[in-house]
């Protein structure tokens, strides 16, 4: 190769279209253009199998073809000698070309005609200039390494989950500009993901929920790739992909109890990153932006380093904060908790066990496994006139149904202290030290449970 194909990665965001030329087995020649070409690494490219027509019919007779590409920002243009290898109709980088080619479709007013048939993959070959940059406008683009390092250093000082999710996106806006940006955890099921943090909304969101598969965060979780979107795309707005969700599922009267999702009114690039600690799913990273081609292929590399990073310290801190819990208890267990003094009228805290939904008088406040915990925790409050408590006890028991995985605990916790306190709840949730914390109740609490 003469070029690097990595080193052209500009030509594949398709501002300038780009052209593949084929020959049929008697050798007519055909030149067409393309909805998206897809970077897969140094050596394989991916194109979009869309229709059956003259393109394809050649392809198969005939595998050899010329990409021709050209770069945006420095004016030069390459031919690529490729040879076509198979067709992928499923996977990461179908999921990915399919969220990609919804924001060119919607962009371009051709939603009912762009439907991605499969993800063809080439081999490059050679790669050959056919016009060279222009001189002076070969753009400079900035040094990443400086920021990751920056970021990474921030990062490695926090102390527990909540230190962490707000240092990651408080570094994504400070150090790299992005002002909207979310964190989801999975949940114990490995069906949904629930904010956990976000930044630049109105609304944080914490607690919302996207399906499994659904919209840019579902389906990057589901396949575990990064899926980056460069323009406005009906198809993957959140909003409607959670009520259509509920809706098919038949559960119309859990919609009340449906935190929002934040998120732009009219966002025009996503990305979406999971987050892994080895081959464990923790959740997805998510930034965006009311700008077209935001992100780039560079800021995608950028942010899957940020979440691996996010993913094995999350994993360390649960572990860190149950360990020292365990300790905690025996070194804190002759300190008698002090007992918050209440006023005014009783707030009724009402818990329903189908979906362990709680709602303080006529205000829904949280379900799921962070309203399990909660209950538990008011009950110990009323019973035992308890305001101290330990992550190591609420993980021994077994009543709550806590999966194995340590960090999940930790990330509802972290999801039950911001929720209270957003809806400035009459109880709070404080922290104590690793692995404890406290809650405080200003008014008295009268418990109903129903079924």
């Amino acid at each position: 190769m003469t070029v690097c194909i990595s080193s052209l990665r500009n030509c594949f965001e398709g501002a300038v279209p780009s052209a593949l030329a084929t020959c049929s087995g008697d050798g007519v020649p055909n030149i067409a253009y393309l909805s998206q070409v897809q970077y897969v690494d140094h050596q394989h490219v991916a194109l979009t199998f869309q229709f059956f027509n003259k393109t394809r019919q050649n392809i198969l007779a005939n595998p050899q073809a010329v990409l021709k590409l050209a770069d945006p920002l420095s004016g030069g243009s390459y031919a690529l000698q490729v040879r076509y290898l198979r067709t992928e109709t499923s996977g990461p980088l179908f999921e990915s070309m399919k969220a990609k080619l919804a924001g060119i479709a919607s962009h371009t007013g051709m939603a009912d005609v762009f439907k991605l048939l499969g993800s063809d993959i080439y081999r490059v070959e050679q790669v050959t200039t056919v016009v060279p940059p222009m001189p002076g406008r070969v753009m400079v683009e900035p040094d990443l390494l400086p920021r990751l390092r920056h970021m990474t250093t921030r990062l490695n000082a926090c102390r527990d989950l909540s230190d962490l999710l707000d240092q990651t996106l408080a570094v994504l806006q400070e150090v790299c500009g992005i002002e909207h940006t979310m964190i989801l955890k999975l949940d114990e099921c490995g069906e949904r993901l629930f904010t956990v943090a976000s930044r630049g909304y109105e609304q944080s969101g914490v607690g919302s929920e996207i399906p499994m598969g659904h919209g840019v965060i579902g389906v990057a979780a589901r396949e575990r790739t990064p899926i980056r979107i460069s323009h406005m795309t009906s198809e993957y707005i959140y909003g409607k992909a959670v009520r259509g969700s509920v809706e098919a599922l038949g559960l119309h009267h859990q919609l009340e109890t449906a935190i929002p999702m934040p998120g732009l009114p009219e966002t025009r690039s996503q990305l979406a990153v999971p987050i892994l600690a080895g081959q464990q799913l923790y959740g997805v990273l998510y930034v965006e932006s009311p700008q077209d081609l935001r992100f780039s292929y560079d800021d995608e590399d950028m942010l899957q380093i940020l979440a691996q990073q996010f993913g094995w310290m999350a994993r360390d801190l649960a572990c860190a904060e149950l360990s020292e819990s365990a300790a905690s208890e025996s070194a804190h267990a002759s300190e008698a908790d002090e007992v918050q003094s209440t006023s005014g009228g009783p707030v009724q805290v009402r818990y329903f066990r189908a979906d362990h939904s709680v709602f303080l008088d006529e205000d829904y406040l949280i379900k799921g496994v962070a309203g399990a915990i909660f209950w538990k925790l008011v009950q110990l409050m009323q019973t035992e006139g308890r305001a101290q408590f330990t992550n190591r006890e609420l993980r021994l028991d077994g009543g709550l149904g806590l999966p194995d995985v340590a960090d999940n605990l930790e990330a509802r916790l972290v999801l039950l202290q911001r929720r209270l306190a957003e809806r400035q709840a009459c109880v709070q949730m404080h922290k104590t030290g690793r692995g404890r914390f406290a809650l405080s109740a200003s008014r008295p609490l009268r418990l109903v449970s129903a079924d």
